[in-house]
């Protein structure tokens, strides 16, 4: 195999993968309602595949190109889930089911986050319901402070969709979102 066929192969591998990361992005802001931001990655998933595709097509005599097309898509998968993962777009409710509920809404909101509680009754008696609408990525956060103040909790982890009104929240972005967000 020359060198211009692997430096081929490599160069469709990493173009397979970040079409395949973009579709997997492109996915989840579709999942999310997010237009905008779909649009320009399909955009520009589908620009890249078009020119990996006939690439490989325009060369079929040569199969490194499409088994380099197949590496690239597969981690492509990892990679694209990888990195949506590290991004966690959306949003996201903590169902807390603790007999220790107001402690842990008290301070839960001493580090700033909005809780609704609610009484309930279990399988072993009364309970506190507490609800935490968070983003994405901090939903392990507030579980785990949960947990710490009471072992014995149960908690689940949901997806928000839609909410009737805009949450107003106590986190500010930093870095390059705090200096990009919407006012």
């Amino acid at each position: 195999m020359s060198w211009t066929i692997l430096g081929t192969c490599l160069l469709i591998i990493l173009a397979r993968i970040t079409d395949v990361s973009l579709g997997t992005l492109r996915t989840v802001c579709v999942v999310n309602g997010h237009k905008g931001r779909a649009w320009v990655l399909g955009f520009f998933e589908v620009l890249v595949w078009v020119m990996v595709v006939s690439k490989v097509i325009a060369n079929l005599n040569n199969p490194a190109y499409a088994i380099a097309y197949a590496i690239g898509a597969a981690s492509g998968s990892w990679v694209g889930i990888a990195v949506e993962q590290r991004l966690a777009f959306g949003e996201q409710v903590v169902r807390i089911f603790s007999r220790k509920g107001r402690e842990m809404a008290a301070q839960l909101r001493e580090q700033g986050w909005r809780v609704t509680e609610f009484d309930g009754r279990g399988r072993d008696g009364l309970v506190e319901l507490l609800f935490i609408e968070v983003p994405r990525k901090h939903a392990m956060r507030v579980a785990q402070i949960a947990r710490a103040l009471d072992p014995q909790c149960y908690f689940v982890v949901d997806d928000i969709r839609m909410t009737s009104a805009a949450m107003v929240r106590y986190h500010e972005p930093t870095g390059w979102r705090g200096v990009t967000k919407k006012k």
